[in-house]
């Protein structure tokens, strides 16, 4: 008899397409029928979802995408991942008297880099006009989309800062004074408009790849940068710190600044090859964890089990104290990613790996780092606790979501592509006028210490949590998958693909599974608060299950059952048969595929 799943996993030939919101996953599919490639539907769903979950991803935020094109018949990584601003120096943050960037308002923004990674997208990997991908999204902006119940609630919760400090965002959110209801149909005219002039400007070109770059030329150094200096110059608002502070992103970043398109950071697990970002992104954590767990029979674990949990548990909190201490922009730090993979150092690693919950951070040492892992660690310790608890969606005002989106594309030609898009939520920052759009937040993820990879820098790419996945069987581009979540993502994904590779289990039965993490390592997001030891699991794991787990030491806080992660994943099968599968929890994401 068949495992029953809350969803059938989807199976065709043509095309497959699986996002976190049903519309932007049924625009994705409509692109594929068009004749579209992955590309083309990554694109135009990506818009989408800056619509339809606009509490999660905007057009000022930023995009990584790990993808496969047949073409080229490479794995490559696009990093829209934009950059500090010139004036974005540890000096100027601390005489503002910061010792930590907000998580929101107008300092913590950085370079908006979503817009030129689709284009780039569009430009060298699909075949579609600018027209073509930006409609679906200008339809929903100008005729309405069902209002989430979590944005309508998130709107509720700002109603009064918004009306007080962000006067732009409380005409934006709150037309006429009053936040949409759940479920009514809310518009977005402004942003329609701003993405029309843009098909306009662009058309003014002949020639596709031409449009494409003036569709570029027109945000980065056209009328929305434009648009954007001119509100920072003058602009200055409230954010997290308690005070009111102005940006230092101008006209002159965007238009000196370009997404780019790199090699990806890979590991070989068993028969499979996964693929992230270099750690610019937390990527390769998913990569030491796997690194750390090959030596462990996790075939002979119940994959919902006590023993599977605190193992990939105890792995994570490795690899994660690595991650705080090593990783940031290749570009500005020596970093020794083959080192933190090579089987040497994760042999020693393992062992510390015990029958117990671990309550310490323990990042391994690499020979030549000693001083950053002591500079690392005694920072943390200083700003331990500085703030209340606070993440990207603002929970000291309203209620927290997640924080970004996720789309999987596989098309009949075999081109895959995985992105997580994510910030400028409506939440991050006050809305630009005349734009329809927030700027991003992605700043709050710099130190203002020196001296460290993760330090604050003019040009340099915060570390963000963004962490698309995209896995190589047998040496052949097979599968792709992700989730939202912040420093959950690879958190997630982990005991998904584990229990795929392991447990021959269909992919809506692997990520129906009970999921699980930990908030043992410093946050991402500002205040960087830690929790030693806590894990969080959900509840229908089992009673025995999480007893076992508390007599392990681990502080567990039990979630109701089909609350943790977002996951979604598509895959093609050696013989062309396509697969696709998306999470039940939210009742949002969707798979479509024929």
């Amino acid at each position: 008899m068949t495992e029953f799943t809350t969803r059938p996993e989807i199976l065709g030939t043509f095309g497959v397409v699986t996002s976190t919101h049903w519309i932007a996953s049924a625009v994705g599919m409509a692109i594929l029928e068009k004749g579209g490639n992955a590309f083309d539907a990554a694109v135009a769903t990506g818009f989408v979802l800056q619509i339809v979950e606009p509490h999660l991803c905007g057009p000022g935020g930023d995009m990584p995408a790990v993808f496969y094109s047949k073409k080229t018949d490479k794995v490559e990584v696009i990093c829209a991942q934009g950059p500090a601003p010139a004036g974005a120096t540890i000096e100027h943050y601390t005489s503002e008297g910061l010792k930590l960037i907000p998580g929101d308002g107008l300092l913590s923004t950085v370079i908006p880099g979503a817009f030129d990674g689709w284009m780039l997208m569009l430009r060298d990997y699909g075949t579609m006009t600018v027209r073509e991908v930006l409609e679906p999204a200008i339809y929903y902006a100008e005729h309405g989309h069902p209002v989430l119940p979590r944005v309508s609630n998130t709107i509720k919760g700002l109603a009064e800062f918004f009306r007080k400090e962000w006067p732009t965002s409380y005409e934006t959110w709150l037309p006429g004074g009053v936040a949409p209801e759940a479920l009514s149909n809310f518009r977005n005219p402004v942003l329609a408009e701003t993405y029309k002039r843009i098909i306009s400007e662009s058309e003014a070109k002949s020639g596709r790849e031409e449009q494409v770059q003036a569709a570029r030329d027109a945000f980065y150094r056209g009328f929305v940068a434009e648009a954007i200096d001119t509100y920072l110059k003058t602009a200055e608002v409230m954010d997290a710190s308690g005070s009111k502070h102005k940006g230092v992103l101008t006209a002159d970043d965007m238009a000196n600044w370009s997404a780019t398109i790199e090699a990806p950071q890979t590991l070989d697990y068993q028969d499979w090859t996964i693929a992230k970002t270099p750690a610019w992104g937390q990527g390769p954590v998913l990569l030491q964890s796997l690194a750390l767990l090959k030596g462990f029979n996790l075939e002979a674990m119940d994959p919902a089990g006590p023993d599977f949990v605190h193992t990939v548990v105890e792995a994570m909190k490795l690899a994660f104290a690595d991650r705080e201490v090593y990783y940031g922009d290749p570009e500005f730090s020596q970093i020794p990613t083959e080192y933190l993979l090579s089987e040497g150092y994760n042999s020693e690693r393992r062992k510390l790996i015990g029958s117990t919950a671990s309550m310490e951070l323990r990042p391994g040492t690499v020979p030549g780092y000693e001083r950053q892992v002591d500079a690392t660690m005694a920072m943390l310790a200083e700003m331990s606790g500085t703030g209340t608890v606070y993440e990207p969606t603002m929970s000291h005002l309203t209620e927290k979501r997640g924080d970004t989106v996720h789309i999987d594309v596989i098309d009949r030609w075999g081109n895959m592509v995985s992105t997580t898009p994510s910030g400028g939520w409506l939440q991050s920052s006050p809305i630009v006028p005349g734009l329809g759009f927030a700027l991003n937040s992605r700043a709050q993820m710099f130190w203002l210490k020196e001296g460290l990879p993760t330090s604050l820098a003019p040009g340099k790419r915060p570390r963000t949590t963004l962490t698309p996945s995209l896995a190589l069987h047998q040496g052949k581009p097979s599968m792709v998958f992700g989730t939202p979540g912040g420093d959950q993502q690879d958190q997630w994904q982990l005991p998904f693909f584990l229990r795929y590779a392991h447990h021959g289990k269909n992919l809506q039965a692997s990520i129906d599974m009970p999921l699980f993490h930990t908030s043992h390592f410093p946050g991402s997001f500002y205040p960087r608060t830690s929790s030693p030891g806590e894990i969080m699991v959900e509840s229908n794991i089992g009673e025995a299950a999480l007893e076992d787990l508390r007599r392990r030491g681990h502080k567990v806080t039990v979630a109701d059952p089909w609350t943790v992660g977002r996951l979604t994943a598509a895959r093609r099968d050696a013989d062309g048969l396509l697969r696709a599968a998306a999470t039940p929890r939210l009742m949002q994401a969707y798979a479509i595929g024929r």
